[in-house]
């Protein structure tokens, strides 16, 4: 059930006398995911799973909403070649990060948790820039597939379309997966310094 917790179903007479004490922002991007996953993947499992938290958040007694998700993503260059992919830059995605933070302030709301679905979204320097403007307001991301270690789970690590987030829009919306023998190779580019795929050392990309 998620009247009550999701805005995008949820009427002005079902909150109106409410005490939200907290506002969920799900964000993704708009993009490919191999052929077998939607273009709007990062958008629908960040939006899915915000709601499966708000609602076991309401049920231990603190009322929650989830705002509509951003499907504004940051992306790599050789991904934006591919049709309909689009990207979303710094500028963009703060402006539209400082006008959420500026209504619901206004509102009174002053606390926001941001539910990340996509790997090229970075908040950090948002959320440092707001933090001078309300120092008051707190906020707090997560990226949802970094919770559960996926490696404790899946064969094939991997980073998009791979077996975690295919395995969780099965979950979700196992109509929207195409048959995976209909799925690509996956193949990507690696750097050619080893240390930048484990994350520990910087790219220009």
């Amino acid at each position: 059930m998620k009247k009550g917790t999701d805005l995008n179903v949820t009427s002005w007479k079902e909150v109106k006398d409410e005490n939200y004490k907290l506002a969920i922002l799900p964000w993704g991007a708009t993009e490919p995911h191999n052929l077998h996953l939607p273009y709007g993947t990062d958008s629908i499992l960040s939006h899915e799973i915000a709601c499966t938290a708000a609602v076991k958040t309401a049920s231990k007694g603190l009322k929650c909403m989830v705002l509509p998700v951003i499907p504004l993503g940051s992306q790599n260059p050789g991904q934006t070649d591919l049709l309909f992919c689009i990207h979303a830059r710094y500028d963009t995605q703060r402006a539209v990060l400082t006008d959420i933070v500026t209504s619901l302030y206004r509102q009174g709301m002053r606390k926001l948790v941001i539910v990340n679905g996509h790997g090229g979204n970075n908040f950090r320097n948002m959320i440092r820039d707001l933090a001078m403007d309300y120092p008051d307001f707190y906020i707090a991301v997560t990226d949802w597939y970094t919770v559960e270690k996926g490696a404790d789970y899946f064969d094939v690590k991997g980073d998009h379309a791979d077996e975690l987030e295919t395995s969780v829009m099965m979950h979700f919306h196992p109509e929207w997966v195409l048959p995976l023998v209909e799925a690509g190779k996956g193949e990507s580019k690696s750097f050619g310094i080893e240390s930048f795929n484990n994350k520990q050392g910087c790219s220009l990309e």
